[in-house]
């Protein structure tokens, strides 16, 4: 027996510190104990979600390597990254609420004088390998150490697009504090971060910094990191209020009623960062359709149709604030074009009346003030289907041939 021990013990000294850690002692039976958690591992509000996309994944294989389908999965040119500068945030923000996307789901929130960073990822891979895994699409826009001191990191989940171990162990040489999921902890004491700097939340906690009130919120996800997935760590969205302003970040999630209950208990929202990346390349050809075919991931993340209704919904229903499309642009992670999402927002989000706000990466904004609505990524994209407006064109022309016959019948 103690021959298996000492090869189990081998094994694990094998692995990356990217795998970081599990939960164990007080932080288990923490978890244990969340009325979320049940035969042993986190369940997703309205019942388990599939974490695999259906149908072959011989078949999804084949189109991911696809040698005719891969370059349109990344830009055909430079992705035009805004030079930001300490001095661009440096100044307060006029209206007390500033947002600068750093690229896929990190984002900088100075809200009512602090300074909340979600999902910070600086690495050059989303992955735990350095030489393997999905590569960024474009530089980071500034060095993390020219971002200036941060109040609170709010994890997410523990993905590596979300929770990234070199951007932490920068960041744990710094005061800041972590604002984290149930669980995700111990990847973050593995890898030098105090117990003091953590607060671990379950779903519908809260904890103060400073003049903010943090919410972990419901998602329907997933977690892991190794080789398998324990489900021994929480994923959630989060709410930040402070005296002035109230934002929202979905983190990774599939389109659930939570929105509805999030925004009446939180909302509304002044801004929301919503995923709407990485999702299926094979939705229905009506993107007001969201019945998934095969192939679709719609337990875990949101088409681009989606993430509006999701803001819609935290917003009471109509349409209010600001949206940031998040989750996009940075990282090759699914089948679509990579500008793909952010085209099929701007479409969605003008169709449903709704403001939104779509930042070159690093590009600063106020959401009460000038918002960036420029689709800068048509400059280094190939072309971008559209395939409801050609349903729509066809709905049209037959309207118009049967009206022709029914005016030729009454003459």
């Amino acid at each position: 027996m103690s021959g298996f021990r000492s090869l189990s013990s081998g094994l694990r000294a094998l692995q990356p510190a990217a795998f970081g850690a599990d939960p164990s002692g007080e932080r288990l039976a923490r978890i244990r104990r969340s009325p979320h958690y049940k035969d042993g591992v986190f369940v997703n509000p309205g019942g388990p979600a599939r974490t695999r996309p259906s149908g072959s994944m011989l078949d999804f294989a084949k189109n991911f390597f696809d040698k005719e389908q891969r370059p349109r999965r990344s830009p055909v040119g430079t992705v035009p990254v805004h030079a930001t500068t300490l001095a661009d945030l440096a100044k307060p923000p006029a209206t007390g609420l500033r947002v600068t996307w750093m690229g896929h789901s990190s984002v900088l929130a100075e809200i009512d004088g602090q300074r909340v960073l979600f999902d910070p990822v600086w690495g050059e891979r989303c992955s735990p390998f350095p030489f393997a895994g999905p590569r960024r699409l474009h530089p980071v826009p500034l060095p993390l150490a020219a971002l200036g001191p941060v109040d609170v990191v709010v994890i997410s989940h523990d993905h590596y697009d979300h929770l990234d171990l070199p951007t932490i162990k920068a960041l744990a040489g710094t005061d800041t504090l972590f604002a984290v999921p149930l669980g995700v902890g111990a990847h973050l004491e593995h890898w030098g971060v105090s117990a003091d700097r953590l607060r671990e939340l379950d779903w519908h906690e809260e904890t103060k910094v400073g003049g903010l009130t943090l919410t972990a919120t419901p998602a329907r996800h997933f977690c892991g990191r190794g080789l398998r997935n324990t489900q021994h760590t929480l994923w959630a969205s989060w709410v930040v209020a402070g005296e002035e302003h109230r934002i929202y970040h979905s983190g990774d999630t599939g389109y659930f009623d939570g929105f509805k209950e999030i925004g009446a208990a939180h909302g509304p929202f002044d801004a929301t960062m919503i995923q709407i990346g990485a999702y299926s390349d094979f939705w229905p050809k009506d993107h007001t359709d969201d019945t998934p075919l095969p192939g679709a991931w719609p337990d875990i993340h949101m088409s681009p149709a989606q993430g509006v209704q999701a803001h819609l919904d935290l917003q009471g229903g109509s349409p209010g604030g600001v949206l940031l499309p998040i989750h996009w642009g940075t990282f090759n992670l699914a089948l679509h074009a990579w500008a793909e999402p952010g085209e099929w927002t701007k479409d969605a989000a003008e169709e449903a009346g709704q403001a939104v706000a779509l930042p070159r990466p690093g590009e600063p904004f106020e959401p009460a003030g000038k918002l960036p609505v420029e689709p800068w990524w048509r400059a280094v994209s190939g072309p971008i289907a559209h395939p409801w407006r050609r349903s729509r064109i066809a709905e049209g022309a037959a309207e118009t041939s049967r009206g022709d016959l029914d005016l030729a019948g009454e003459r």
